[in-house]
């Protein structure tokens, strides 16, 4: 079974409608199936919440997130050992502190990571990622 893990910009992009989102749909389609299996780092669905509740409210981040607690993501804490692992990415690769999570997240679990930033470019070839366009 594969394992995806999605970074605040896949969430958004799937909460936002853009162009890209059918491509997440469709993994989500798959874990629905038992196919696939699609997760998240809590810090990065912390992120989105935030970015939703400065934008435009609380009553929408709190919509937003009741959309989220429905999809097949299970949503992953952020351990002791995935805290340092993270900050080793960020400072490694210079990266935000919160996008070294789905990093980590995706490294530790042999994962694809679903994401549209550029910035994880920098990682290299670690493990595979799936380009999103925003």
């Amino acid at each position: 079974m594969r394992t995806y893990v999605l970074d605040s910009s896949a969430l958004w992009i799937f909460l936002q409608r853009k162009p890209a989102a059918p491509k997440i749909a469709g993994l989500l389609g798959e874990a629905l199936r038992q196919r696939a299996e699609v997760i998240m780092s809590t810090v990065n669905f912390g992120e989105i919440y935030g970015l939703v509740l400065r934008e435009e409210g609380r009553d929408r981040a709190r919509a937003a997130a009741a959309i989220v607690y429905q999809l097949p993501v299970l949503l992953t804490d952020a351990t002791t050992q995935r805290c340092v692992d993270a900050a080793e990415i960020k400072w490694k690769h210079k990266l935000y502190y919160a996008d070294a999570f789905a990093a980590a997240l995706a490294i530790e679990r042999k994962a694809t990571l679903v994401t549209s930033d550029s910035d994880f470019r920098r990682l290299g070839h670690g493990f595979p990622v799936m380009w999103l366009k925003s």
